[in-house]
């Protein structure tokens, strides 16, 4: 690598200490839970600095590929989002994000597009125009990563507070209502590292914020429980268990999850384990119950095709076994 990429390299990826647990505030379970919530973040970062030092997709690929495969959808997510912020910059093409997509990324797109959110959340408004996410159903993972990103690095505000942004008028004819949603699912994501991957003190802050944004918060935080892992086969048990009512959408959050994994070819242990709790089946089929979901999906009126996505999947897992709806039994600690 030049001096002139190290250089860029440097400036251009945060720092790694704000992905520390104990930086963030954000809870210790356990030092095993917080080695792999702080590897998550370096990946992210490793993946981010090889995107900004050049913007060459062949650069990224050759730097990520030695990474282990628990980690390495989380280094295309920090790729992600320096691609996007390299075609925000006022200098420079403003199609590194379309290359990226149109070569190795394509097969970690899920990621790829929440790493654009990551972007959106740093860049000005006035640059938003040059985010690149083209497909009409996925791009709704943006705001996803948008509030990952708010909830990560403002969590009192989006986490304690209940803060949520709506009326960011992306993408173009988004209503207030859906846009809020898809922001809802990112903060739950975040809340998952927030709450240190413990089931209880994850559900306790989810059930803190008004009971009509639980189901999205609840549906991130099941993805990130089985993207990310870091809890035993009782704690994702006790988090099924936790989320009472919201448990079909614990179970759509994993299929997505699953559906990311098993397309970028980094499906390992964790990931078969919380889709078999979480969804009463393996990655696999919880994938395939994701495609079946998209078949004939259109915009209806106000509501945006990405949210009839979501609610087939959490039907369909509503019935299986092992998903249905569980009796409460007593109250939260």
């Amino acid at each position: 690598m030049g001096t002139w990429h190290a250089l860029r390299r440097r400036i251009l990826t945060p720092d790694i200490s704000q992905t520390r647990v104990g930086v963030r505030g954000f809870h210790a379970k356990s030092p095993e839970a917080v080695q792999r919530l702080e590897t998550v973040g370096r990946s992210f970062l490793t993946g981010y600095g090889a995107a900004a030092a050049t913007g060459r997709s062949e650069n990224v690929v050759t730097e990520l590929a030695g990474l282990d495969e628990t980690y390495r959808g989380f280094a295309f997510e920090g790729a992600g989002m320096a691609m996007a912020v390299l075609d925000g910059l006022p200098f420079g093409h403003t199609h590194h994000v379309r290359d990226f997509l149109a070569g190795p990324g394509d097969p970690h797109v899920y990621m790829v597009y929440v790493g654009v959110g990551w972007a959106m959340a740093r860049l000005p408004r006035l640059r938003w125009s040059t985010l690149h996410a083209p497909d009409p159903l996925l791009r709704w993972l943006v705001l996803d990563g948008y509030g990952f990103h708010q909830a990560y690095f403002r969590t009192r505000r989006y986490v304690h507070e209940h803060f949520r942004d709506e009326r960011l008028g992306w993408p173009a004819g988004g209503s207030a209502e859906h846009t809020g949603s898809v922001v809802d699912q990112g903060i739950g994501r975040a809340t998952w590292f927030v709450g240190g991957a413990d089931p209880h003190r994850v559900a306790a802050l989810l059930d803190a914020f008004p009971e009509h944004r639980r189901g999205d918060l609840y549906s991130g935080a099941g993805l990130a429980a089985t993207y990310a892992g870091g809890v035993t086969r009782t704690e994702l048990e006790d988090f099924a268990r936790l989320a009472g009512p919201h448990r079909p959408q614990v179970a759509q959050g994993a299929a997505f999850a699953a559906a990311a994994r098993l397309r970028a070819g980094l499906v390992v242990d964790h990931n078969e384990l919380a889709t078999e709790v979480l969804c009463g089946t393996d990655v696999a089929t919880a994938s395939a119950v994701t495609d079946r979901a998209r078949e004939g999906l259109t915009d209806t009126g106000d509501v945006p095709a990405y949210a009839t996505w979501r609610e087939r999947i959490a039907g369909a897992f509503t019935s299986q076994a092992g998903v249905t709806t569980p009796r409460r039994d007593g109250p939260r600690t």
